[in-house]
C-alpha cells in the first residue's frame, strides 16, 4: 500500500529500529482492513468552510436526545451556513466536561448514539476530538492497569518515588495548578505514582508503549469510519514525557502527529488533523511541520485575547503588526480561527506580544464583567494567568458609560475582524446564539469554566430568537448574513493572499486578493467616527460594501462606532 514505508520510518525514528518493527506489525493491520474507497484530496478548504463548535446538550428540549435536538435546530437554521460542525467530546466521561474519556468507542447515552451522529454527519461534515494525551481513571483501560493485565501493564506513565520533584520535575510545563504525581494502588497492593499532566481523575497514557500506541490508531480509524473529516488531536503538547525536560512540544510529540498523518495519508487523505496547543504563535504554529507533514490546521490562539485587548484599549496596533505574520508554509495548511470555544480565553499565546500590566488590564476588565480567571503552576513553584474565564460576549461589554449601548455591535464587529483573516472561521455556539456568563452553573459546580457552557433549552431559545428585540436576536440573524455573504467571496478563499493595512489605529483593515476579486474589510474597533482613506496608489474609485450594498468614496470612507465594511470596486 503506498505510503506504508513512511509509516514505517517514523515507527522506526521513534522507537528504534527493532522495537519500530513491532510497532509496523501492530499497526500495518489496522491500516490493510480499512475500507477501501476513493478519497481523493481535490482542495482542503475553500471560503465556503465554516465551522460551529458545540457541545452535544448545548441545546436540549427534554423530550429527545440532545443530539436530535440538535439537529432539528441545526437543519433549520445552519444548513446554508456551517460547513462543519465541532462535537465537543461525546464519550462517556468522568470529569473535565467530556475530556476524561471511560470508553472512546461509545456515544455517551445521555446525549444519543452513533446513530444521531452519523444522521447529523449526512447535513455536514463532522470534526471529532480525539483526547489522546490522557484518559479518565474510571475507564477500563486503567482498571485494567491497576489489574496488570496483559496488554495493559504499560498504559501509565509510573514515575520513580525517589524522582526529586523539586529538581528532575521543576521544569515540567503545567497548564493547570494541580499535583503533578497522583499516586494509585495496584491490585497486587503496589503503590505507584503515575502521571497526570491535568487532574487526578486524567491519566497520561504512555505512548512508549507500542500497545498504548496500537489502541489509539484504532480509536483513530474508528472515528474516520464513523464519518469525522476533521480530527482535533486534543492537549498534544504534553504528549510524550521525558523527565528532565520540559515534556512540551517534544520531538516524539511532533513524530506522533507525523504518524497520524502519514496513516491518514494512507488511508483516509482527505481527512484532515487539527492541533489543540493553547501556547504562543511561535511554538503553536511548528506543529504544521514542513507544511505537509503534520498538521493542516492549527488553533490560532493568539486571536481571540489579542482581538479582545483591541476592543478594550480601542487600537489595533499590535493586532495589525501580529496579523502580518500570519503567513504558512504551504497551500495545505491554514489558521482554524476562532475567538471563542468551551474554554475560556487563553492568555499564554500573549507572551511576547503585550507586556504584563496591559495583561494585568484584561483581567481586571475580565473580573468587572463578571469573568473569572484560571492560572497556572509555574516551575518556581508560583502561579501566573493562563486563562480568562467569560463568554466573548461578556469580554467586550463596556461600563464605562453605564448601559453599553454599542454592546451587540461592538461583538459582531470583533467577529467580523475573524471573518476576514486567512484561515477557516469557528464560531462557539454560544457566540453565535449571544449568551452572557451563566453564572447559575459556576454556583452549581464550583468549577469557572463553567460559565462559558451553558445547557440552554430550545424552546427558551427559539422565543428569543423570535423577538428582534431580545439581545439574542439582534446577535444571531446579523451573525447568519454576515457568514452567508463572506461564504460566496473568493477572495476570503482560506489561503488567498493579504495585506494588513495601517490606516488609523482605530480602524482594523486587511485586503484579501485572489484573480476574481480584491476585498478591503474595514473595521472601526472604536466607540467614536472614524474616516479614513485608502492607500492612493489603490485608486478613487466608488467602492461597494458588499454587507449593507452602499456606496463609498476610497479617498473618504467614514465608519461609524463598531462599523465594518467589506469593500469590492464598483465597476
Amino acid at each position: 500500500m503506498e505510503g506504508v514505508d513512511t509509516v514505517k520510518g517514523i515507527l522506526n525514528k521513534i522507537y528504534g529500529t527493532k522495537k519500530g518493527s513491532l510497532a509496523f506489525n501492530k499497526i500495518l493491520p489496522l491500516i490493510e482492513k480499512f475500507p477501501a474507497g476513493k478519497r481523493e484530496v481535490q482542495d482542503y478548504f475553500s471560503q465556503e468552510d465554516v465551522v460551529l463548535i458545540t457541545y452535544g446538550d448545548s441545546l436540549y428540549s427534554g423530550k429527545e436526545a440532545p443530539l436530535k435536538t440538535f439537529h432539528r435546530f441545526a437543519a433549520k437554521h445552519f444548513k446554508e451556513v456551517f460547513s462543519t460542525i465541532h462535537i465537543l467530546p461525546f464519550f462517556p466521561y468522568s470529569s473535565d466536561y467530556g475530556f476524561s474519556v471511560i470508553d472512546f468507542y461509545c456515544v455517551d447515552p445521555k446525549l444519543g448514539g452513533w446513530e444521531d451522529i452519523k444522521s447529523l454527519g449526512t447535513d455536514f461534515q463532522l470534526m471529532f476530538d480525539l483526547v489522546l494525551n490522557h484518559v479518565s481513571s474510571k475507564s477500563k483501560w486503567f482498571e485494567k492497569y491497576l489489574n496488570e493485565e496483559q496488554g495493559f501493564e504499560d498504559l501509565a506513565i509510573e514515575v520513580d518515588p525517589l524522582i526529586d520533584l523539586t529538581s528532575d520535575l521543576s521544569g515540567v510545563t503545567r497548564p493547570r495548578s494541580l499535583p503533578l504525581l497522583t499516586e494509585f494502588t495496584k491490585s497486587s497492593g503496589r503503590a505507584v505514582n503515575v502521571w497526570t499532566t491535568f487532574s487526578a481523575d486524567q491519566i497520561d497514557l504512555n505512548f512508549k508503549s507500542i500497545d498504548v500506541l496500537e489502541k489509539m490508531v484504532e480509536i483513530l480509524l474508528f472515528y474516520v469510519k464513523q464519518g469525522a473529516t476533521i480530527l482535533r488531536l486534543d492537549a498534544i503538547a504534553y504528549l510524550w514525557k521525558e523527565i528532565g525536560t520540559n515534556c512540551i512540544h517534544l520531538s516524539r510529540t511532533h513524530d506522533v502527529v507525523k504518524l497520524f498523518r502519514s496513516i491518514l495519508d494512507c488511508v483516509a487523505p482527505d481527512v484532515m488533523i487539527i492541533t489543540e496547543t493553547n501556547v504562543p504563535h511561535v511554538e503553536n504554529i511548528s506543529y504544521f511541520g514542513d507544511g505537509r507533514n503534520e498538521a493542516q490546521m492549527v488553533y490560532n490562539f493568539t486571536l481571540p485575547p489579542l482581538l479582545f485587548y483591541s476592543f478594550a484599549i480601542e487600537d489595533s496596533t499590535a493586532l495589525s503588526s501580529w496579523a502580518k505574520g500570519l503567513y504558512l508554509k504551504s497551500e495545505a495548511n491554514t489558521f482554524f480561527n476562532f475567538t471563542a470555544s468551551h474554554d475560556g480565553i487563553g492568555v499564554r499565546p500573549l507572551e511576547g506580544i503585550l507586556p504584563e500590566e496591559e495583561i494585568e488590564r484584561l483581567i481586571k476588565i475580565v473580573k468587572e464583567n463578571g469573568g473569572r480567571v484560571s492560572y497556572k503552576r509555574n516551575s518556581d513553584g508560583s502561579e501566573s494567568p493562563y486563562e480568562l474565564n467569560i463568554t466573548y460576549v461578556d469580554a467586550l461589554l463596556s461600563k464605562k458609560s453605564g448601559v453599553d449601548k454599542y454592546h451587540s455591535d461592538r461583538f459582531l464587529a470583533s467577529q467580523a475582524i475573524q471573518f476576514v483573516l486567512p484561515g477557516v472561521p469557528a464560531t462557539y455556539i454560544h457566540s453565535i446564539l449571544g449568551s452572557h456568563n451563566w453564572e447559575e452553573g459556576v454556583r452549581q459546580t464550583q468549577m469557572v469554566r463553567t460559565i462559558n457552557r451553558e445547557k440552554l433549552r430550545l424552546d427558551d431559545v427559539v422565543k428569543q430568537l423570535e423577538d428582534p428585540d431580545d439581545f439574542r436576536s439582534r446577535i444571531f440573524f446579523p451573525y447568519i448574513d454576515l457568514i452567508k455573504i463572506r461564504k460566496k467571496q473568493p477572495a476570503f478563499h482560506p489561503n488567498t493572499f493579504f495585506e494588513i493595512l495601517e490606516l488609523d489605529p482605530k480602524v482594523f483593515a486587511i485586503s484579501r486578493h485572489c484573480k476574481e476579486q480584491i476585498i478591503y474589510a474595514l473595521t472601526n474597533i472604536s466607540s467614536t467616527h472614524v474616516s479614513v482613506s485608502l492607500p492612493k496608489d489603490r485608486g478613487d474609485f466608488d467602492m461597494k460594501d458588499l454587507l449593507s450594498g452602499k456606496i463609498f468614496k476610497a479617498d473618504s470612507i467614514g465608519l461609524n462606532p463598531y462599523q465594518f465594511v467589506w469593500l469590492v470596486t464598483q465597476k
